[in-house]
């Protein structure tokens, strides 16, 4: 069943973050990296498979090769299930259960 992926400010907010991070050494790396999480949340609309998320009603999708992990939930948006990426996750930060890991 295909679902519409929507992105929320917060994942946005994420993905710019971490983007920017390895944009300092390395530009092109930062695009390649953009790129691969941009289609790692969006090929969710195809299949949301991913484990049980540490928050209530969230999923976790781990990419491949890169230290990242997709949140994300479905949700209904205008009256159609839809997956919504709520997070993005550096896969080296620590958070305990119900909570998303605060912004340094």
């Amino acid at each position: 069943m295909r679902r519409p992926v929507a992105w929320s400010r917060e994942a946005l907010d994420d993905l710019k973050e971490q983007v920017a991070l390895i944009a300092k050494n390395n530009p092109a790396a930062a695009r390649r990296v953009a790129d691969r999480i941009r289609d790692a949340g969006n090929a969710l609309e195809d299949m949301a498979t991913g484990r049980p998320g540490r928050v209530t009603g969230t999923y976790e999708k781990s990419i491949s090769r890169l230290p990242y992990i997709v949140a994300y939930g479905l949700r209904p948006i205008a009256g159609r299930e839809s997956v919504v990426v709520v997070r993005v996750i550096h896969a080296l930060r620590e958070w305990p259960a119900e909570e998303w890991p605060q912004q340094p």
